[in-house]
């Protein structure tokens, strides 16, 4: 078990969790690349925040996310990988991501994007 991320602040929440709740969230929120012990840890999110409120973000933004949780499929912590979009309100995205790890519990997170 590891300490569980708060999603929110990006610090650790004070209990532990055995989820791929850590896994998604560093994926998601870490720059491709930025990570000095795995360049391939990461995502392209962060290009959003540049990029004007069109309707090809939201396609952009879920294809990024699944680019970034691909590894997890790769290495058998995860069977499926689900991202969608919605609009709360302009200049944000939310993404609904729906993983089922290798014991076949789905687990559901949300993660905003924020774009200009």
């Amino acid at each position: 078990m590891d300490p569980l991320l708060d999603p929110l602040t990006g610090d650790y929440a004070g209990g532990s969790t055995d989820t791929l709740a850590n896994a998604v969230y560093l994926r998601l929120m870490t720059p491709l690349g930025g990570w000095w012990a795995d360049p391939t840890l990461g995502s392209r999110l962060h290009e959003l925040s540049r990029s004007k409120d069109s309707s090809r973000i939201d396609l952009l933004a879920c294809q990024y996310a699944e680019q970034a949780l691909q590894p997890l499929q790769q290495d058998g912590r995860a069977s499926r990988i689900q991202v969608s979009s919605q609009r709360p309100g302009s200049g944000r995205l939310l993404l609904d991501i729906e993983v089922a790890d290798a014991g076949g519990r789905t687990r559901h997170f949300q993660h905003q994007v924020r774009i200009a």
